[in-house]
């Protein structure tokens, strides 16, 4: 099958603020749907989250407020196939604090 030059979008995934527990949590329980060439986590709380892609490292912070986006295509130019693997989860992990929740997306190329 060939790639259509369109993009597809994940279903949104989020976690609510106040629901975190200082542990590790899935933002997306079910892992991606797909292949992702772009992740976005939009941490739209009043309190900062580390991001974790196995679910026992840090690898990511994003800060109160902030967006933190992921474009392979722009770690490995000339779309040399760098992807978030299928069934990825990604976790977030911080203390409860102010209203808000993380969100979670994803982007890849249309089949």
């Amino acid at each position: 099958m060939y790639t259509k030059n369109s993009i597809r979008a994940e279903t949104l995934t989020s976690i609510d603020s106040d629901a975190l527990t200082g542990e590790y949590q899935a933002i997306n329980p079910d892992g991606l749907s797909r292949a992702c060439s772009i992740l976005r986590i939009n941490n739209d709380a009043g309190v900062s989250v580390e991001i974790s892609y196995d679910g026992t490292t840090s690898s990511d912070y994003v800060g109160a407020g902030d967006i933190l986006e992921i474009n392979v295509g722009q770690i490995f130019p000339n779309n040399h196939g760098g992807q978030f693997v299928k069934g990825l989860v990604v976790y977030v992990m911080g203390t409860a604090g102010q209203a808000g929740a993380i969100y979670l997306t994803g982007y890849s190329q249309q089949e």
